[in-house]
């Protein structure tokens, strides 16, 4: 999908001549130190690179515009090992055009109780140092995220990695292509927005392209090329007996992988990160795309159905986000609910288009009608998601803004088999309940297409809303109604005058 070993963060420390060459040559050394540890951390993917310290407001802006200019930076890390006088920093941070992370850190861990001095005192100002930082950045309305902790403390490299996997899917965004295969589904709200407004605030680039370019590039496909695909099929997933080489609706399977070897064409050659489909228009295929959307997300492309374009682009920062770790991202619905007072949950689907990343064991591969689209029965993948951890997340265009939505979800085991549903699933319990959580989402506006992880947090979703300065709520455990309707009125007044 990308590769993070390309990708750096500038290591930047800020200190000032006051205090000597010999201070200063030891706070270089301890930049360096700390620059080396976080860049062999295992919790922090891409590369961490020194840079000289800081001491001028010349120095400043120079690296500042170098950061800007460098295609592989993806952001900075901050840190104050002195005093370092903030006026220094402020034609910097008006030219920076990078997202950047404060770490409030010092070298040392501990006091040395019995050695401090006051040469001691001199060279470790982080304390002081960080909040006159902190206050040009607040002074200056920037956004960045604030790590408190010593440079070594686990939790610390944890959340410096959190950061760094989202400065990796904004740096995506600036270059995302989105195709759109149709239109957006008819009379359909939520899925709408403003395009242009997209690709100014986050960088997508958004366009449509009519169902028979993409039918010209699947009727290209050689059966050659089908036949590797249809073995892989058969290697890797669990076939139902009708799409096996002797079944009735094996055609319908070489179908599929035609449509996907197509499809994959059109996004490696036109360099698209996500496309979107309809079911309102299939003129020139035999079906709608289902395993093909399954497989091509489990390979890291974005999707939305119905022409929902913010969905696919949601996804696809999430799989950026989310690469390497445990558990799988997807698009998903919230598709119906099992309101018994004793546990009510929901069940997640979708017509066929799950990412098999959130599969739990090996998925089945069948064929079956599909009432929507008058095709021929398109195959698909069917699976549960395993229990665990998850979240649903919704991007949504309110005309003035952008709101993301969150809701924090614990995925269960089914009570019963599904033995009549042909579709991959998720069954989970919202945070704190059904009840909060609908009326929250219902109230914030959030879509019924969400994207669903159980391989990030909130905090990842909520550092990249930081880099691209826009509105985020959080349904949680600690979610109630009448804070939430508050904070939704104060986020209106002040994301309406950005």
């Amino acid at each position: 999908m990308i590769n993070f070993n390309e990708f750096e963060i500038w290591f930047l420390t800020g200190s000032q001549h006051l205090y000597g060459p010999e201070t200063l040559k030891q706070v270089a050394q301890h930049s360096q130190i700390v620059a080396k540890e976080l860049d062999a951390s295992k919790n922090i993917p891409v590369k961490v690179i020194f840079k000289p310290v800081l001491t001028s407001p010349e120095s400043i802006t120079n690296i500042c515009l170098e950061a800007n200019n460098s295609p592989n930076c993806i952001g900075l890390i901050t840190w104050m090992h002195t005093f370092s006088p903030a006026k220094m920093w402020i034609g910097g941070l008006k030219v920076l055009q990078k997202p950047f992370v404060h770490l409030h850190t010092q070298f040392n861990r501990d006091i040395p109780w019995a050695e401090i001095d006051m040469d001691f005192m001199n060279l470790n100002q982080s304390a002081h140092g960080g909040r006159e930082f902190g206050f040009i950045c607040t002074r200056m309305k920037k956004n960045r995220k604030v790590i408190v902790g010593h440079w070594q403390d686990k939790k610390v490299q944890e959340k410096l990695g959190i950061w760094s996997r989202a400065a990796c899917a904004w740096h995506d965004s600036k270059s995302m292509k989105i195709a759109r295969f149709g239109d957006n589904m008819r009379e359909v709200a939520v899925t709408e927005g403003d395009k242009v407004e997209a690709q100014m605030r986050f960088g997508y680039s958004i366009n449509g392209y009519g169902v028979g370019d993409l039918v010209d590039v699947v009727n290209a496909v050689q059966d050659s090329a089908i036949d590797v695909l249809i073995d892989e099929y058969s290697n890797k997933y669990i076939l139902g007996d009708k799409i096996k080489s002797e079944g009735k609706k094996h055609k319908g399977m070489r179908d599929a992988a035609r449509i996907e070897l197509g499809i994959r064409k059109f996004m490696d050659d036109g360099g698209f990160k996500g496309f979107t489909t309809t079911f309102e228009d299939l003129h020139g295929l035999n079906q709608l795309m289902g395993i093909s959307v399954q497989r091509l997300m489990a390979e890291g492309y974005g999707f939305g159905a119905e022409g929902d374009w913010k969905t696919a682009a949601l996804v696809r920062a999430m799989k950026v986000m989310a690469q390497g770790l445990k558990g799988g991202t997807s698009f998903m619905e919230d598709y119906t609910y099992h309101l018994d007072p004793a546990g009510m949950k929901v069940l997640g689907a979708h017509m066929l288009e799950v990412c098999e990343s959130v599969a739990q064991g090996k998925p089945v591969l069948e064929s079956h009608p599909l009432s929507i689209g008058g095709k021929e029965d398109p195959p698909r993948l069917i699976f549960n998601a395993p229990a665990g951890p998850a979240l649903n997340a919704s991007l949504i265009d309110l005309g003035n803004c952008f709101r993301m939505i969150v809701n924090e979800v614990e995925v269960v085991e089914p009570d019963a088999e599904l033995p009549k549903l042909p579709v991959a699933r998720a069954l989970w319990i919202p945070q704190p309940n059904l009840e909060i959580a609908a009326q929250s989402w219902i109230l914030a506006g959030g879509a019924h297409h969400t994207g669903f992880s159980q391989a990030i947090t909130s905090e990842y979703i909520e550092d990249f809303c930081e880099m691209a300065n826009i509105e985020m709520v959080i349904i949680d455990s600690n979610t109630n109604i009448s804070d939430f309707k508050k904070e939704l009125r104060w986020n209106e007044a002040y994301y309406s005058n950005l």
